[in-house]
């Protein structure tokens, strides 16, 4: 899972779907983490409708980086640019791997704190009902990790952003271009 090494036959863009799981992920990421920084605002007889809404997203990212990651381990990132700093090179893989991480253990944390919480999953077509009983100790718990966990996504993800925003504006090395959706910069 290593950047590879810069040469003339690496494509200089990430492939297609690398893209798409990458801004997938990002803009679910967004939804999820926006949502349940508005918990307490919702009022109480919509909480629940919201709670069970930011639960499945929750799921759709944990699938989401799962499957990202099973792309990303057969599917090696392309060349970085020329001149791309050794610092960069050293910290990419470790800060993509706590990424990854992240959005595989912070849903899975929620579903602790949503199922022992007796919460079921309402996926509109059918539920999922789990039969545990409310638990205050486990579900507490959990969801002060999940909270934890969610700060700390947020922070990677914003300075993995500025970073991104860094290499663009002010190094110029063209590490944004690999994975901008857009083919212009």
């Amino acid at each position: 899972m290593s950047e590879t090494p810069s040469t003339q036959d690496t494509p200089a863009r990430y492939t297609l779907p690398a893209i798409l799981f990458h801004w997938t992920s990002f803009a679910l990421v967004v939804f999820v983490g926006v949502l349940g920084l508005l918990f307490g605002s919702i009022p109480r007889p919509n909480r629940m409708y919201w709670i069970n809404i930011h639960a499945v997203v929750g799921l759709a990212v944990l699938a989401l980086a799962v499957a990202r990651l099973f792309w990303r381990v057969s599917s090696p990132p392309p060349a970085y640019p020329d001149g791309v700093s050794a610092i960069t090179r050293r910290l990419s893989q470790p800060v993509h791997l706590l990424l990854y991480a992240l959005m595989i253990v912070l849903p899975i944390v929620g579903i602790v704190a949503f199922v022992w919480h007796a919460r079921v999953f309402d996926f509109g077509l059918f539920k999922l009902d789990f039969g545990v009983p409310s638990t205050k100790p486990v579900y507490e718990a959990a969801e002060e990790l999940h909270e934890m966990l969610a700060y700390s996504l947020f922070g990677l993800a914003g300075l993995h952003g500025l970073a991104a925003l860094w290499h663009h504006f002010v190094q110029k090395d063209g590490i944004l271009r690999r994975m901008w959706p857009f083919r212009k910069a």
